[in-house]
């Protein structure tokens, strides 16, 4: 099992992030989701809050170049189950629920993003917890090998989480150019402290120059009330 923070303190440009898992005393299904940018455009950036989930927003219109894949909705929650993504897909994902499909099929009508040569990957995640159950699942579809012409597909699923234990999935394995995307299953991490501690830790682990903003969720999986933390760089 790896120590979350030392593998964020590791890697100057891991990109986004999603961390999904179970608090160490089993009570708390937990995830976070990172954003980071080396432009000033994907700097350029913050979270809110918007119903349920979050979205992200211009910190300075005046500066905003394309928004087409630096807009978006990481967060939204559909009854039962909470969705988390680093693109648009997220309400690709939230239709498809909506319809009855599966979290993977849902997906089979989006491929990595379009901004070659990176082509990077698009990951995703859904918890779902219902009479004091819980599992998730995690996504990434990305190119293959930087060949845009076939799109890979990786769906992971994880009933009954153990406590204390989470997996982290991101688009970059470091920094280059072009940017390379992510391989191999989500990663094991350790999940510990509250909250504020977690949230705090993992916005201290990111890297200075590059990390942009941060939302942390721990909901009760007896009763489905949750909290939420949002940490921005901009403010």
């Amino acid at each position: 099992m790896l120590q979350l923070n030392e593998e964020l303190q590791s890697n100057a440009y891991p990109g986004r992030g999603i961390v999904i898992g179970r608090s160490r005393d089993g009570r708390k299904a937990v995830t976070a989701y990172f954003i980071m940018g080396r432009s000033s455009n994907s700097r350029n950036r913050v979270f809110v809050t918007e119903g349920e989930g979050i979205r992200t927003q211009a910190y300075d219109p005046s500066k905003l170049e394309d928004p087409s894949l630096i807009i978006y909705a990481p967060v939204r929650v559909l009854g039962k189950n909470t969705i988390v993504t680093n693109g648009d897909q997220t309400d690709t994902i939230y239709d498809g629920l909506k319809e009855g499909l599966t979290f993977e099929q849902s997906l089979r009508s989006r491929e990595f993003e379009p901004d070659g040569p990176n082509y990077t990957p698009r990951i995703s995640g859904v918890m779902h917890i219902e009479d004091g159950k819980y599992d998730f699942a995690m996504s990434i579809l990305k190119s293959n090998n930087g060949d845009p012409d076939c799109c890979n597909r990786y769906t992971y699923t994880y009933d009954n989480p153990k406590a204390g234990e989470g997996r982290f999935i991101h688009t970059y394995m470091h920094d280059g150019n072009p940017l390379p995307s992510f391989t191999g299953e989500p990663k094991v991490v350790e999940i510990d402290g509250d909250i504020e501690s977690f949230t705090q830790s993992v916005w201290e682990s990111l890297n200075e120059d590059n990390k942009v903003s941060l939302f942390v969720r721990f909901i009760d999986i007896e009763t489905g009330s949750c909290e939420t933390r949002i940490v921005n760089k901009n403010v």
